[in-house]
């Protein structure tokens, strides 16, 4: 796995991205499932650097920013509906 990490990072960030255009586009029924796969390819992949914290310790500290970054983001979405 740790041979091909960056790559299922990319490929589940990719499939995400996906799904949210297709959700736009076609409905939401419809881009559920890429986005759902990409979000648990991610998340496995933050999962298996969190786990390894040494090795990856510069890119564990990104990934909780930008996490923290997207909650933010999506309360303040959500308190303008």
């Amino acid at each position: 796995m740790k041979r091909y990490l960056h790559e299922i990072e990319v490929a589940g960030i990719i499939l995400l991205f996906v799904g949210v255009i297709i959700g736009h586009i076609a409905g939401s029924q419809y881009g559920a499932w890429p986005c759902g796969a990409g979000l648990l390819l991610a998340i496995m992949t933050m999962i298996y650097k969190a786990w390894h914290w040494k090795e990856y310790e510069r890119e564990n500290k990104r990934n909780i920013i930008i996490v923290l970054g997207t909650i933010v983001l999506l309360y303040i979405m959500i308190l303008k509906l």
